[in-house]
């Protein structure tokens, strides 16, 4: 157990930040933010070695956050790159929580939820850059619609097509789909579980929203609870927007807002240890939510995932030789999740 001491005009907080699982609410902390608070949006980034992408983030930030009373606070998982120093440097009234090692997604952003002021609560990954009045526009929305728990804004990768930023929760059908790729070799159909299709320019709910970019309304997350500290990474998105929804609250999907994820800024560095984290992930979220039969077919399709995928990369090896870089690291990370799956 340790403890991080923030200080802000609502309240000074010392919160013992347990190293096993995620309080179920604040209120199980004892903290609780006043209704007269005067901060509108609490803005929390999660940095893992990602320095030039956080101070790009911060940056946009600032750039947005003129029409609104907000804090900014930065996680710092236990990085090496200068990003603690660049931020003290480049944005002193940025408050930063300091972990001495890499404590994960979920349990970094609680870190700062439990120490945060504002009526809603904004997570951002680190290499997200906002677009132009991006905040503005979603805190307008969530002010207008009080029956909203969670909004997302449109998500673009860096040569601004469109990202995969809301789904569906899935299925065994889909987990099949995905496993033989059949939900991208074709077309989206009744049959096949569809991505992320936009139908229209206009908001509308859905399922999963990705846990890149989260406007949360705290008296939601009262409700709700904070992440669940056994995701390390991966899948807290699912778990927590499953959650959201068992309460009744609703998850929007909202297009007039829009930000740029670059997406990998931190699983790049260490792609077969992440991919075994997605895995690990996955295999969590279905023992939570789902019953024994479909957890076994779920994890003999992901298995198949799996075997297919060495399949695919020593194919490819052998017929490809410009893409065997590529290809061998496709077979090495497929091999290192499938001896994790089968030390199930």
């Amino acid at each position: 157990m340790h403890f991080v001491q923030i200080a802000r005009g609502c309240r000074v907080a010392s919160i013992a930040v347990d190293r096993g699982r995620a309080p179920q609410t604040l209120m199980s902390l004892g903290f609780v933010v006043s209704r007269s608070a005067t901060i509108d949006l609490s803005i929390i980034v999660v940095s893992w070695n990602t320095r030039d992408f956080l101070l790009q983030c911060l940056r946009s930030i600032r750039s947005n956050d003129a029409a609104l009373v907000t804090e900014v606070i930065v996680v710092d998982n236990g990085s090496t790159d200068g990003s603690v120093d660049a931020v003290r440097e480049q944005f002193p009234d940025v408050q930063i929580i300091e972990n001495k090692t890499n404590v994960g997604f979920a349990r970094a952003n609680n870190q700062a939820i439990v120490v945060s002021c504002g009526r809603y609560i904004c997570l951002l990954n680190s290499d997200v850059k906002l677009d132009d009045r991006c905040l503005p526009l979603l805190h307008q929305y969530m002010e207008a619609n009080p029956e909203v728990g969670i909004l997302g804004p449109k998500i673009f990768n860096a040569d601004r097509t469109l990202q995969d930023s809301w789904r569906t929760f899935p299925s065994l059908w889909s987990t099949f789909s995905r496993a033989l790729a059949l939900d991208t070799i074709l077309s989206p159909s009744r049959w096949l579980p569809a991505r992320d299709i936009e139908p229209s320019g206009r908001a509308h709910e859905v399922d999963i929203l990705s846990g890149c970019f989260w406007v949360v309304r705290r008296s939601a997350l009262q409700e709700v609870g904070l992440l669940d500290e056994q995701f390390f990474m991966y899948a807290e998105d699912k778990d927590w927007c499953k959650r959201f929804r068992s309460a009744g609250w609703r998850l929007v999907y909202f297009p007039g807002a829009s930000a740029i994820h670059y997406g990998g800024a931190s699983s790049s560095r260490q792609p077969t240890r992440f991919d075994v984290e997605y895995v690990r992930a996955n295999v969590k979220y279905w023992r939570k939510h789902h019953g024994r039969t479909a957890f076994v077919a779920f994890f003999l399709l992901s298995l198949l995932h799996q075997i297919l995928r060495i399949g695919g990369g020593a194919l490819m090896y052998l017929v490809q030789p410009s893409r065997r870089q590529s290809a061998r690291s496709l077979v090495q990370r497929s091999l290192a999740c499938t001896r994790f799956l089968l030390q199930i």
